[in-house]
């Protein structure tokens, strides 16, 4: 595992076949962008390590800040941070009004079943009372 960031580099020619082979023929790529990529996938592995180290195979947010700040992107960590945390307060209200809709559905649900039930008791007491009248007009025809 490596510990410093320098360990990190990969090398070019391994970045320029990757990006070859996921670019369409014909596509060039300057020297500074094999660069950045090559910073980026640094910065991953970098992440990697630190999950590996508080013994956990999924990476977290925390995890690539930190190995930016160990590559010194510390200029990026900050606005990096604030978006994280509108994405989180985004998907927070989407999941809120998620449930939200859910809870009125529900009760729209309830509130048909019970219409429905009332006008089931409803003919339930027609039927009886015509029961009831058919049943007097008999006794008072006999």
């Amino acid at each position: 595992m490596a510990e410093r960031p320098e360990d990190l580099n990969l090398p070019n020619a391994v970045i320029t076949r990757i990006i070859k082979e996921a670019l369409p023929d014909g596509v060039n790529i300057s020297k500074e962008a094999r660069s950045a990529i090559s910073r980026a996938a640094s910065v991953f592995v970098l992440a990697n390590n630190f999950a590996m180290k508080g013994k956990r195979k999924t990476l977290n947010a925390s995890d690539v800040l930190s190995a930016m700040e160990e590559m010194e992107f510390q200029r990026f960590v900050t606005p990096l941070k604030e978006a994280l945390e509108a994405y989180r307060r985004e998907q927070k209200g989407k999941k809120e009004a998620s449930e939200q809709k859910k809870k009125d559905k529900d009760k729209k649900t309830d509130s048909e079943e019970q219409d429905k039930s009332r006008e089931e008791d409803n003919d339930e007491d027609e039927e009886r009372l015509d029961e009831e009248e058919q049943n007097e007009e008999e006794e008072l025809d006999n």
